[in-house]
């Protein structure tokens, strides 16, 4: 009977114990580990002295030792780390290279056992990531649902008939000018239909959806469903659905459909196929989140970045301050020098973190939720915090969890690997990583201007699928806002006595606390905010929104929190200019107007007296 291959190894290292176990979990019963001091009688041909040094794999006709033993070891596991053995056979100075470092390691396995431990800690298995899948999909169905409901509140005044930008006439504008191409550079369900009615619809699809994936229904499906009906909506909402968080969102469900459980229920605590292209796919958009973030502050120029001096003005600037926002303007400036000093930390070098063993990473995921929490406490950013302290979980493994949480939650977790994923989604994860990597890389390159040209084919291809918005590219704030222009409209019917509109979140009253309302997104107060660092004549859409309050829109006057002229709409209106402060917390109130003039001028619809 032909015997299995054998390890041998020293039993009574604590580091060759360490790996050994980490090596058996991935490869199984297909190699017998022995450790030498209990089966060196069976193999006398192999002296002594030299067990102690380096393991052994023992193979029919052949033995081999040290790095090179490590290396077909690993080739027994299968996929990516037979690559390693191909590498040592045939890339030049590969072998020598790791012979010489696997006998420095040896020689030295008390320094290394030390840093095995500050880098992967007492836990020894494997990292497995049952508990931090099975939330990421709940909370991200979660994010979903959110985020339809709170579009389908508004968007019959955003993009129905009588609203701001309908969507119906944005589609003929675009068919007529494209022609079936238009079919392709805007992928929408809104071409069948571009109602108040069907936008609503949509967005109630999507929000059944999210709660059938919320309870472990056809988790996959619903997500991969989510995800086609979220960008119909981008592409229909136009500048109204064009923010970072919803191409992150696109993004991130796109890849959660491929990891996602497919069969018709999945149990909270059940073992689901868990391609590790996904996981790569996921730590490497949340990289590129964090990383981006960090490179366009730097690559703006702006001086209150590179002096550190930026968040001295973010909490009064940003587009929906909260009350927290407020008292944390208040502290000292050294105290903001710091905190942008942390941010540029956290943004830019902590991200490579992501990369290493389970305790630099988990130290990196601490650092990413605390950094959310901070901009979620501080300001209004819809589900953006939600979302990327979700794709945060993957730098937690279940032995991390497994301390927090009872034993009766984490029995199942330390049952045999899940099946494997399947053909087809492993293969469809491996297209997408090409994907991304491609065009990561080239977003990439754009930031840091270096030059990268990509061969015609696959750059002609990479235009062709980017309106499914697959891979976008990061990074909020490039340049402070050091000032907070906000736009007031009023209403006349004789041009003398103006009434002003009110909306329900951005600053108006100044004596109005601001307040929390995320996760959900009042995308007319955000856009309002927009439209205040540029002139009226740069915003079309402003200049549509006057023209639906002066017909009287009723869809588009929900959107706004009071209106002065409820019975029937004003004969003018214009927009005022004003300059917004917080107040010091001595003084009353909350923030300090001071008008700075016209932004739009008087405007009125021609119509005949009552």
């Amino acid at each position: 009977m032909r015997r299995r291959p054998a390890l041998l190894y020293d039993g009574e290292c604590g580091f060759c114990r360490f790996w050994v176990l980490r090596w058996r979990q991935a490869i199984g019963d297909k190699v017998d580990w022995l450790p030498y001091q209990e089966a060196a009688q069976r193999f006398p041909d192999i002296p002594a002295d030299q067990l102690s040094r380096s393991v052994h794999l023992v193979e029919p006709g052949r033995v081999s030792r040290g790095a090179e033993a490590v290396f077909r070891l690993l080739a027994y596991a299968g996929g990516v780390q037979g690559y390693w053995l191909k590498a040592y056979r045939s890339v030049p100075g590969f072998a020598p290279t790791s012979e010489w470092v696997y006998r420095r390691v040896a020689e030295n396995r008390p320094l290394f056992s030390s840093l095995t431990f500050w880098l992967w800690g007492r836990q020894l298995e494997r990292s497995t990531y049952h508990f931090p899948q099975w939330l990421f999909l709940r909370l991200l169905a979660l994010i979903f649902l959110c985020a339809f409901l709170s579009f389908g509140l508004q968007a019959d005044g955003l993009t129905g008939p009588d609203g701001i930008l309908p969507a119906g006439d944005y589609l003929r504008s675009a068919h007529a000018q494209l022609g079936a191409g238009s079919y392709l550079r805007l992928p929408t369900i809104a071409w069948l239909g571009s109602s108040a009615r069907f936008l609503e619809s949509l967005c109630a699809a999507g929000a059944l959806l999210s709660l059938l994936a919320l309870f472990g229904f056809l988790m996959g499906p619903c997500l991969a469903a989510s995800w086609g009906l979220y960008l119909s909506l981008v592409v229909a909402g136009q500048e109204f659905m064009s923010f970072q968080w919803d191409m992150l969102l696109l993004e991130t469900s796109f890849i959660a459909a491929l990891i996602a459980p497919w069969r018709l229920r999945a149990r909270w605590n059940a073992q689901s196929p868990f391609p590790g292209i996904g996981l790569w796919l996921l730590r490497w958009l949340l990289f590129r989140l964090m990383f981006q973030s960090g490179v366009v502050k730097l690559a703006s120029g702006d001086p209150s970045w590179s002096g550190l001096t930026a968040l001295s003005f973010h909490y009064e600037t940003q587009p929906l301050p909260t009350w927290i926002g407020y008292w944390a303007h208040q502290l000292p400036a050294r105290f903001h020098q710091l905190s942008a000093g942390g941010l540029f930390l956290i943004e830019l070098a902590v991200p490579f973190l992501i990369f290493l063993p389970r305790k630099p990473r988990a130290l990196a995921g601490l650092l990413f939720l605390a950094l959310q929490a901070g901009i979620a406490l501080t300001g209004n950013y819809c589900y953006f915090n939600w979302l990327a302290a979700s794709l945060c979980l993957f730098l937690f493994d279940d032995a991390m969890i497994r301390r927090l949480l009872p034993d009766r939650l984490t029995r199942d977790w330390q049952s045999p690997p899940p099946r494997s994923a399947g053909r087809i989604r492993s293969l469809s994860a491996s297209c997408l990583a090409a994907l991304v990597a491609l065009f990561s890389a080239f977003h990439l390159s754009l930031l840091l201007r270096l030059p990268l040209s990509l061969p015609q084919p696959i750059g002609k291809a990479l235009r062709l699928i980017e309106p499914l918005r697959l891979v976008n590219s990061y990074g909020l704030f490039a340049v402070m806002t050091t000032s907070r222009p906000e736009i007031m409209i009023e209403g006349s019917d004789d041009g003398k006595t103006w009434l002003r509109y009110e909306f329900k979140w951005k600053p108006g009253d100044p004596g109005k606390r601001p307040s929390f309302v995320a996760p959900h997104q009042p995308r007319l107060d955000w856009q309002m905010w927009f439209a205040a660092l540029s002139r009226c004549q740069d915003n079309p859409w402003f200049v549509n929104f006057l023209f639906r309050l002066l017909q009287g829109s009723k869809p588009v006057r929900n959107l706004l929190s009071t209106d002065p002229f409820p019975n029937r709409p004003p004969r003018y209106l214009r927009a005022t200019l004003h300059d917004y402060r917080f107040t010091s917390w001595k003084e009353p109130g909350w923030w300090r107007a001071k008008p700075l003039g016209l932004y739009c001028p008087i405007v009125s619809l021609r119509r005949e007296n009552p």
